[in-house]
């Protein structure tokens, strides 16, 4: 980079770490760090919580995910958004959950089920997917970093070769706890809106240099439009033979929705807002907060898709310093390198790659159409899986290589198509993208090993210095673990897969126990005990059959003579499901994918949480956990009669407690989310293409309006409004955090069974 770039990318950082540093002076207690003093307001969590999910897996995973399926099966999540929509302005889990005053979900569990036991053994089992899911988000950052800016493998320093991906994950881990140590939530928060403040003027500089580059009719549509059929990257009525990003991950995704709202809920910001209200405030913020940065995600997408395949950049033409042909070249034998080992193998697979040649796909060609299986880069797959063998220890190093030349293709396209300033510029992103998200899955993961498995087992009260003190040291902790499964794990799939698998270990059985526990008087001990076994464990199963399938399970298949048998016995039991599943034995890949996986996971703890608790009914005092009622603690909400007057208004969530902005919000929400995305750009599109379908040339104008043209307009007032909003209740926060009497008993921990 130059130095423009570099003083673009340094100026910022030294910011958000002073500001860090300035926040500690307001950090006086236990709920201070853990929550903020659960006085923040409604933007300053909502943007925080952007740049806290926002990371730089998130744009590399959604880079990999369109580069297979493109934007088709996207318009069928138009039928997910009411969901969400609804469960924000309903504040479903989130209100009754800040009701709870529980400062962790281990908390929550203890109180509502009645065992420490059990509130331990959920921790560890939530803990370790959490940790394990997110540790991979600096190994892929860090990836990123080298392919973005072109480093090597490895420098020498000293007279030492050292390995340069160790020493950046070194570097963001040690950013991470910079930011983490002075206040927790309190500077976590307020770094992170920072950056999400500053974040927002990124994002649509970067979408208007995309604009200004390539063109939606000359140089996009010809290319999402040129596949098989049944593989279509923008008519969603034609897509019926893509595989793992399809339909049936858009039914698993508006499963979770709902089953799995509250299972992360607890050592987040969910304890920060002020009351209740603000916390549901927030989320329905959140459903705002995502226009210019889910554009800019896309656009990134579509134009790694068309500069990949397009024959426009197959060869010099002046727009580009590198064509699409160097590029996989250069990035094929990068990642070679860095996972081949042997150096006499490497050198040979190398030299094969270097002999491939140049490939120049023609769109104006109908009998040549683009495919998942034959495409411009199963030309590098064939050469390098036959180079390096077709032995167990050959299955997987081509599945590491296919899993990074996926994963690092757009980053590599970036790096060489970005021009001066705006190299820095994304470089500033994401790098905050990296820090903002690190540091908060940090906290939280040292949040929830403190709160519910260490503190359970102090039989007295813990003073709050001790507590500040383990709460530093465990976060210290898990940046360490961080460190050692970003060193040595292996990424062998889909990132989306990955993250679905891992993380289903918990919320497979997650589901029910939390929000049976938030709305039902009849979930008890043994459902949840029922759902954490057959839920969670099918997860763990399923995750160790991908892990060692092609080193070992299928080897041994093989050896046994049972790979036919098991081949008939996939594809009968997934036959009536096709073409939205599809088992069949593959020596490289374990033939049920995560999202399958994670389903069937997820109806068994369902099913057994039920049977369970009804088999052994003991009726349940929610409003001594709600603080309703005669147990209110002072914000017990009126509640109005459902009328025809208040219909509406009920519907959408719309409480006493509302005021005359928050009613414009919560209006604004729904008309903008039913109105305007579930009837017009999907209700009335699907009956028009019942009745008469569309052109194709339809779906690239409507796919330009929906997707890119409101969205940007939307994502750049909300930019002007969040800004004013975050910016204003940064300094609301320092104000309420210097008035604040600390309560030194308000730890989360059950002594006597008094909170």
């Amino acid at each position: 980079m130059h130095w423009v770039d570099w003083t673009i990318l340094i100026v910022p950082i030294v910011l958000i770490v002073w500001m860090s540093f300035f926040s500690k002076r307001y950090a006086k207690g236990v709920v201070d760090f853990l929550a903020a003093g659960r006085v923040a307001g409604r933007y300053v969590i909502s943007v925080g919580d952007m740049m806290a999910g926002l990371s730089v897996i998130t744009l590399v995973a959604g880079s990999e995910q369109y580069y297979q399926t493109g934007f088709g099966v996207s318009f069928w999540n138009n039928i997910i958004l009411p969901v969400g929509i609804v469960l924000a302005l309903s504040g479903y889990c989130t209100y009754r959950w800040r009701e709870t005053r529980c400062l962790s979900k281990g908390q929550f569990i203890e109180q509502r089920y009645g065992s420490k036991t059990f509130r331990v053994v959920t921790a560890c089992i939530s803990t370790t997917a959490e940790m394990v899911t997110n540790a991979i988000g600096p190994a892929i950052a860090t990836n990123f970093f080298i392919y973005f800016l072109g480093l090597p493998h490895r420098i020498t320093i000293w007279g030492i070769n050292l390995p340069c991906y160790a020493i950046i994950v070194v570097m963001c881990l040690t950013l991470a706890m910079v930011i983490i140590w002075p206040a927790g939530r309190i500077s976590l928060l307020v770094t992170d809106s920072l950056q999400g403040l500053m974040s927002y003027p990124i994002f649509v500089m970067i979408i208007g240099f995309i604009i200004l580059k390539f063109s939606w009719d000359v140089d996009l549509v010809p290319i999402l439009f040129d596949r098989v059929p049944g593989e279509s990257f923008l008519n969603p009525y034609d897509i019926a033979q893509l595989r793992d990003f399809n339909v049936f991950a858009l039914v698993v995704n508006f499963t979770a929705a709902i089953l799995n709202r509250a299972s992360w809920i607890g050592n987040d910001t969910t304890n920060s807002g002020r009351t209740p209200h603000e916390q549901k405030m927030a989320g329905i913020l959140g459903t705002w907060r995502n226009g210019v940065s889910a554009t800019m995600i896309l656009l990134i997408a579509i134009i790694t898709i068309v500069f990949m395949n397009s024959p426009e950049f197959a060869h010099r033409n002046g727009r580009f310093p590198v064509t699409n042909n160097e590029l996989r070249k250069d990035l094929s034998t990068r990642v070679i390198d860095e996972v081949v080992t042997d150096n006499a193998l490497k050198a040979s697979v190398n030299r094969r790659i270097m002999e491939i040649p140049e490939l120049a796909h023609d769109t104006k060609d109908e009998s040549i159409k683009l495919s998942q299986h034959k495409n411009l880069d199963t030309a590098y797959f064939d050469v390098v899986r036959d180079a390096l063998g077709d032995t167990p220890e050959g299955r997987r190093s081509f599945q590491e290589y296919r899993s990074l030349y996926n994963q690092m293709m757009m980053p590599t396209m970036l790096g060489k198509i970005l021009p001066m300033g705006m190299l820095g510029l994304f470089c500033l992103l994401m790098v905050m993208l990296l820090v903002s998200t690190d540091d908060s899955r940090i906290f939280n993961a040292s949040g929830c090993i403190v709160q519910d498995i260490i503190l359970p087992f102090f039989k007295n009260r813990v003073s709050p210095e001790k507590h500040l003190l383990l709460l530093r040291l465990t976060s210290l902790g898990v940046s360490l673990f961080f460190l050692v499964v970003a060193l040595f794990f292996a990424q062998l799939d889909y990132i989306n897969m990955f993250t679905t698998i891992m993380c289903s270990f918990w919320l497979g059985g997650a589901g029910p126990i939390m929000v049976f526990g938030l709305y039902s008087r009849f979930g008890n001990l043994v459902g949840a005990w029922c759902a954490i076994i057959f839920g969670s464990g099918t997860s763990l199963l399923g995750l160790l059959m991908q892990r060692n399938w092609a080193l070992t399970i299928y080897p041994w298949l093989e050896n046994i003579g049972a790979v036919d048998i098991c081949n008939k016995i996939l594809v009968t039991a997934s036959a009536p499901f096709d073409p939205w599943i599809r088992w069949t034995m593959d020596p490289v890949k374990f033939p049920i994918n995560s999202y399958e996986i994670y389903f069937i996971s997820m109806m068994l703890a369902v099913m057994t949480y039920i049977i369970g608790s009804l088999l052994t009914y003991k009726p349940y005092n929610l409003d001594k956990l709600l603080h309703r009622g005669e147990y209110s603690d002072g914000h017990d909400v009126a509640r109005e009669p459902w009328s025809l007057r208040n219909i509406f208004s009920k519907l959408i969530g719309i409480t006493p407690d509302y005021t005359t902005g928050d009613r414009v919000i919560a209006w604004a929400m729904f008309s903008y989310s039913f109105v305007y995305k579930l009837i017009f750009t999907f209700v009335v599109v699907v009956i028009i293409n019942v009745v008469w379908p569309w052109p194709k040339e339809w779906w690239g104008n409507y796919f330009y309006i929906v997707s890119l043209i409101v969205p940007g307009i939307v994502g750049l007032i909300t930019t002007v409004w969040f800004m004013i909003g975050g910016i204003r209740d940064i300094i609301q926060l320092f104000k309420d955090l210097a008035r604040q009497v600390e309560d030194p008993t308000d730890n989360g921990q059950e002594i006597s069974n008094q909170s």
